[in-house]
């Protein structure tokens, strides 16, 4: 799997949900050269469903307006076969919200349903590089239904966002420490994007100093750890609305840094399990993963201690319940 198909060729982008908050902050990103690259044109597909439709094609006419260099065509569907013909790269944000009443189950059934039409018609039309980022939560078992509704296509192309948790971990240590970001090595979230979530510093360290020696580990375990873990319901009660800039800014990061690599540096994306780390085969796993030659590798031979062992479990168990409601879909 190479890294980018030609410059001279546009890369065929499919967004859903593109009528969205975390679409709209999510296109001019892609459109501008901040995934693909500054050289790169682009051609973008919206998909939303036909109530959206109006709405989606109100954002396509500014992304018009825009007069992006990079941008070579943008059409609107409501139509899921043509929407993801001969597609490159896919954003699939739209997913059903959990109603008023309804359980954590019938939210993965109702969403179920849409990835796996999804899945069959990116099996059916997508392009032979296509790279999958299922950003709807619940993301991890979103992720998990399209792959195996694909089933022509390698699975390790279906991965889920976990890397929104990642820059949170990096952000809420870099304000603890004075420190940026960018000073932090080492840091990875396991699991699932979900409150059973593990923001991990086991292995990090900060300007080449391990961090667990730098910071308080009762400020770790009883503030980190949960509070990065529910960071999504701390901005829905801040803000009154859902993550949306921050979700899309971390989907830029993870398809750029899946496409041109990390250069040897650790990141987390959430990735089909080969039963690493004990994790169940087939499962969609956020891991510590490098960007190499266009795919992803699992940082692999790391010692798991008592203390990260049952929280890994955890999240085992949780996305092992998810896989069983999952499957009555096939």
């Amino acid at each position: 799997m190479t890294a980018s198909t030609s410059s001279h060729t546009p890369v065929r982008v499919t967004v859903t949900g593109a009528a969205g908050n975390i679409a709209y902050s999510l296109l001019w990103r892609i459109a501008a050269g901040d995934v693909f690259g500054p050289e790169q044109p682009v051609h973008l597909t919206l998909l939303e469903i036909p109530d959206a439709v109006r709405a989606a094609e109100g954002t396509a006419m500014e992304l018009a307006d825009s007069a992006l260099p990079l941008l070579h065509g943008v059409d609107v569907r409501d139509d899921q076969r043509a929407a993801f013909e001969g597609v490159n790269a896919a954003f699939l944000v739209g997913a059903k919200p959990r109603g008023k009443g309804e359980s954590r189950s019938d939210m993965l059934e109702a969403n179920g349903k849409i990835f796996l039409e999804q899945g069959a018609a990116i099996n059916a039309g997508a392009a032979e590089d296509v790279r999958v980022l299922v950003v709807g939560n619940p993301a991890n078992t979103n992720a998990y239904i399209t792959y195996k509704a694909a089933g022509d296509i390698p699975r390790d192309r279906f991965n889920a966002l976990m890397r929104l948790d990642h820059n949170r971990a990096l952000s809420m240590l870099g304000q603890k420490l004075g420190a940026s970001p960018a000073e932090f090595s080492k840091v990875a979230v396991w699991g699932n994007h979900s409150d059973t979530q593990f923001p991990d510093i086991t292995y990090a360290t900060l300007r080449g100093e391990r961090l667990a020696d730098q910071v308080d580990r009762d400020w770790y375990t009883g503030e980190f750890i949960p509070r990065v873990a529910k960071r999504g319901g701390e901005i829905i009660e801040v803000r009154g609305k859902s993550s949306a800039a921050s979700a899309a800014s971390a989907a830029v990061d993870h398809m750029r840094d899946w496409v041109h690599g990390t250069d040897g540096r650790w990141v987390t994306a959430a990735v089909p399990s080969a039963s690493e780390y004990g994790v169940d085969e087939g499962l969609v796993f956020g891991y510590p993963v490098v960007g190499r030659d266009g795919a992803w590798e699992i940082v692999e031979g790391l010692e798991i201690d008592e203390f990260q062992r049952p929280r890994i479990d955890a999240n085992i168990e949780a996305l092992r319940g998810e896989a069983e409601v999952a499957n009555r879909l096939f």
